[in-house]
Formats: structure tokens, C-alpha cells, sequence
């Protein structure tokens, strides 16, 4: 059974030698959006704070909200890469994680390397990763240029190496921040099919967006956070 669980979550992120009322004032028009505090004289970020939220199968969230209100920290914390500090967070199926598709891509190796490494950051195992390289490679489009580093590559061509890595495997959950664009007109219109089919064929899908008429396609649901609080709209 698919579902998400959270229950007073909260994400905390200490800051070592923030002593400086400058620095706090620099700080707090940073990406986190967060609420400072002091814990053992460290300066505390409170990213998200009791976060409740009760997911199943069939649900496809919108998160709404300004730049920094928590919105990118939650679906990290969805996806496991931050632990909360406090509350309880349980998660059922598999996840794929849309937040940053190049995550784990490195500059020197090449691209079947990187399909490699990547799929390895994923979770996956290498023999999962040998199965899929093929299709990933075709899928890229980029030939000859998969055995080449990866600094040589365009924007373009790095962006599709590393969508065809990240939607190479079917989940039951689907994380996004904003609808992926691989900014490369002829590999567009098959991109866009593959992302229709993964959302489509997700259990839950939660999807962070600034766009209202996205949201109101793709979501059954939306929620709003405001400094790391989350609201029902």
C-alpha cells in the first residue's frame, strides 16, 4: 500500500559560528525560509516546523508558497535526504526523486559512467543499472557522446543525459520541483510523453510549483507553506 505519513515534523539546520547579527540578517533572506533559534549557543534554522500531512495512493499534491518557505526542504525530506528533527515520518513504496535530476553527475566521468554513479545515488543496484543503460542510452539520444566526458557536453545534452537517467525507473511515488524542462526542442516532445506517463503511472505524485494552472492540471489536492509551516488550501 502507497502512502506518506507525517506527523509533527519539524527539520532543524544548526549553524556553527553565527554569532553576527549580520550574518543572521544574511542568512534569513536565504532559500531556507526558516525561523531562528538559539539551542546550546549554536543558531538553529527551523526549516519546517509540525508539519501534518496524511498521503494515499491516488493522491497527487500541489505545494504552493514563496521562494524559501520550505517548499524544496520538504520534498527533500520526502525523499530521505534530510531526517526530520522531531515528529514521526513514515513512508510506504518506492520513490523517485524529481527535485534535482543531475544530482550525482560528475563533470570527468563519462556519460555511461554517469549513468552508472547516478543510478548508484538512486539506490539502484549495478546489475539493476547494466539492465537499464541501454534504454537510457538510446532513450538520450546522444550516441558516441556517452563515451565522452561529461564537461564536454552542452547544457542540452547534459540535461537529457540526466533525464533519461532520473525517469529510467517506474515508482510509486513521484517527487517534483517544478515541471522538468530539458531545454532541448527536438528531445522535448518525447520527454514530455515519458513525464506524463511517470506521473500517470505514480501513486502519489507531489509536485512544487510557482505555476497556478500546473498545479491545477496535475493536483487533487494543494497545500501552502509559509516559513515552513504548511497550511491546507
Amino acid at each position: 500500500m502507497v502512502s506518506i505519513s507525517l506527523k509533527d515534523v519539524s527539520v532543524n539546520f544548526p549553524i556553527y559560528g553565527a554569532g553576527a547579527a549580520s550574518f543572521k540578517k544574511t542568512l534569513a533572506a536565504s532559500v531556507t525560509g526558516g525561523r531562528f533559534g538559539k539551542e546550546t549557543g549554536v543558531a538553529v534554522v527551523q526549516a519546517l516546523s509540525g508539519i501534518n500531512l496524511e498521503l494515499r495512493s491516488g493522491d497527487r499534491l500541489g505545494l504552493i508558497g514563496h521562494n524559501g518557505a520550505g517548499k524544496s526542504t520538504l520534498l527533500r525530506t520526502l525523499a530521505g535526504i534530510y531526517e526530520p528533527s522531531a515528529g514521526e515520518f513514515v513512508r510506504q513504496g518506492t520513490v523517485a526523486s524529481l527535485i534535482d535530476p543531475s544530482l550525482g553527475m560528475e563533470a570527468d566521468a563519462t556519460g555511461y559512467e554517469n549513468i552508472m554513479l547516478r543510478g548508484l545515488v538512486m539506490g539502484l543496484s549495478k546489475k539493476q543499472v547494466d539492465n537499464l543503460t541501454p534504454s537510457i542510452a538510446e532513450f538520450s539520444g546522444l550516441g558516441d557522446y556517452l563515451n565522452m566526458p561529461v564537461r564536454t557536453y552542452s547544457t542540452g545534452m547534459m540535461m537529457r543525459l540526466a533525464f533519461s537517467i532520473s525517469t529510467s525507473v517506474k515508482a510509486d511515488i513521484l517527487l517534483m520541483d517544478e515541471w522538468l524542462s530539458v531545454g532541448d526542442a527536438e528531445f522535448t516532445e518525447k520527454a514530455e510523453q515519458r513525464m506524463q506517463e511517470m506521473v500517470s503511472g505514480s501513486g502519489i505524485l507531489i509536485l512544487a510549483s510557482h505555476s497556478p494552472e500546473l498545479i491545477a492540471k496535475e493536483c487533487n489536492r494543494v497545500v501552502r507553506l509559509e516559513h515552513g509551516r504548511l497550511t491546507e488550501v
